[in-house]
């Protein structure tokens, strides 16, 4: 491994303990609105630590699964929003 991979890798580390943070905020928030902000940020470390291991690896098909991960967890929390808000 070079040390670009390193670097990507130890930065990935660091993003999935960021997602064990947030994962206690998803599990034990006082509100609902909480669980929903946690669940969006979530999805959103997930997705940085994807390209970030897409990036070291050089894994091209990898960033078009985030692509399409994102696009769905962005209609995902739309969704539950928008229910939240009692327009469903």
């Amino acid at each position: 491994m070079s040390v670009s991979q390193y670097l990507f890798t130890g930065t990935a580390f660091l993003m999935g303990l960021l997602l064990l943070v947030t994962m206690g905020r998803l599990i034990m928030g006082p509100t609902i609105a909480d669980r929903v902000v946690a669940f969006d940020v979530f999805n959103t470390l997930l997705c940085m630590i994807m390209l970030l291991l897409a990036a070291a690896y050089d894994s091209v098909v990898m960033v078009d699964v985030v692509i399409v991960y994102m696009a769905l967890f962005f209609i995902c929390t739309l969704t539950i929003s928008r229910y939240l808000e009692g327009g469903i």
